[in-house]
C-alpha cells in the first residue's frame, strides 16, 4: 500500500506559529492582512480556500475574520489575497478582512489561519459555516498557522 505524504503548509513572514500578531494586523491599528504563503499543495487540488477564525471570541461559533475563495492551487504568496480572490463574509457580514479585536480584558485570543486544498471549485463566497458544511467532503488536505493577540 502506497503512503501519501501530507505536506500542505501555511506560514507567515510576520509571525511564528503561536507568535504575537503585530498591532498593524488588528482592526483598530491598521487592519492589514498578515503576509501569508502556502506550499506543498496536493497535486489533485482544484482550488484553495483560506479562513481566519477566532474560536475564543465570546460568541456561540467564535468570530470569523476573513474568508477567501478562488485561490488557484499554483498560488504560493497570499499577500494579495484581499484584492485578487473572492472574499466571503466575516462574522459582521462584510466581505473584507477584519483584524483581531478581542474584548478588553478578555485575555489572549488565538487566530487560526486555515488553508484548505479542495478537489472542486467553491461556488460563490460562502460564510465559514456554509463552506465547512457544503465542502467538508471535498477537502483533500488542510493545515493552519495560529497567531496570538491580546488587547
Amino acid at each position: 500500500m502506497a503512503t501519501t505524504i501530507k505536506d500542505l503548509t501555511i506560514q507567515s513572514a510576520e509571525f511564528e506559529p503561536l507568535g504575537q500578531l503585530a498591532d498593524k494586523h488588528t482592526a483598530d491599528k491598521g487592519n492589514s492582512v498578515p503576509k501569508l504563503s502556502v506550499s506543498g499543495v496536493p497535486q489533485e487540488a482544484v482550488e484553495l480556500a483560506l479562513i481566519c477564525h477566532d474560536p475564543d471570541a465570546p460568541r456561540p461559533h467564535g468570530f470569523t475574520h476573513w474568508t477567501v475563495y478562488g485561490i488557484p492551487p499554483s498560488a504560493t504568496d497570499l499577500s494579495d489575497a484581499e484584492s485578487n480572490y473572492r472574499i466571503g463574509p466575516n462574522t459582521l457580514g462584510k466581505n473584507v478582512y477584519f483584524g483581531p479585536r478581542p474584548p478588553a480584558g478578555h485575555g489572549p485570543h488565538l487566530y487560526y489561519f486555515h488553508i484548505y486544498a479542495l478537489d472542486t471549485k467553491v461556488d460563490g463566497a460562502p460564510s465559514r459555516e456554509d463552506f465547512l458544511e457544503r465542502y467538508a467532503e471535498n477537502i483533500i488536505e488542510q493545515n493552519r498557522i495560529v497567531g496570538v493577540y491580546e488587547n
